[in-house]
């Protein structure tokens, strides 16, 4: 990939935290009010969990849903000024869209 190729870059950067973000463990509403101090876990590693691994159905869906966004995003900006911000949008959406296409990933 050329360094100079920012609409790939980005997009591959958003994608790849989205990814990461679908493979992070829930929090139940339990962790999230907390605990005495005295029941922590306590150790090196003790506070570690999985993280969930996605299936390649569930990486290809989480790919779709951030191209799709940028399509949604960029058909929403109509002004005249936001024509740079759309086009941009559109070859981020351009980028992952040939991801799903790439006939390697079979």
């Amino acid at each position: 990939m050329r360094a100079r190729d920012k609409a790939a870059v980005s997009a591959l950067r958003t994608t790849l935290a989205a990814l990461d973000n679908a493979e992070a463990v829930p929090v139940g509403e339990a962790e999230l009010r907390g605990s005495a101090l005295e029941q922590s876990p306590v150790g090196a590693g003790a506070t570690e969990a999985a993280r969930c691994e996605l299936s390649e159905q569930g990486v290809l869906a989480v790919v779709r849903a951030e191209a799709d966004e940028r399509l949604v995003a960029a058909a929403q900006l109509t002004a005249p000024a936001h024509a740079d911000r759309a086009a941009l949008l559109r070859a981020e959406a351009a980028v992952l869209l040939r991801l799903l296409e790439a006939p390697d990933r079979a």
